[in-house]
């Protein structure tokens, strides 16, 4: 397994825990405690890493994407996540889309 494949499987599985211990922990935290907001800021961390890695340095088939649809799609799910109350989700889809549409039109 390549390396980058391996570093995405180890930090899914991270997420999928910290998620999943969220969710245990739920019903007796409330969503302000110290470690809701540390599990939320690593998954967040994690996730814009892999972001920022897809962006400045891909591989296989996003690397034959131009970097200025990266780049557009980047700057679509930033605006969107900013503006939709930082929803995480509707950012991605929404540079994602973005970003096959960029491709397209070069």
């Amino acid at each position: 397994m390549p390396p980058a494949d391996l570093a995405l499987l180890v930090t899914a599985l991270a997420c999928l825990g910290l998620r999943l211990a969220g969710v245990l922990l739920a019903g007796g935290l409330s969503t302000d405690h110290p470690l809701i907001a540390w599990a939320t800021a690593v998954a967040q961390a994690t996730l814009a890493a892999f972001v920022t890695l897809a962006i400045v340095a891909p591989n296989g088939a996003l690397a034959e994407i131009p970097l200025n649809a990266r780049l557009a799609g980047l700057a679509v799910g930033m605006v969107i996540c900013l503006t939709d109350r930082r929803r995480l989700l509707p950012a991605l889809l929404a540079g994602l889309g973005t970003m096959l549409v960029m491709r397209g039109l070069l």
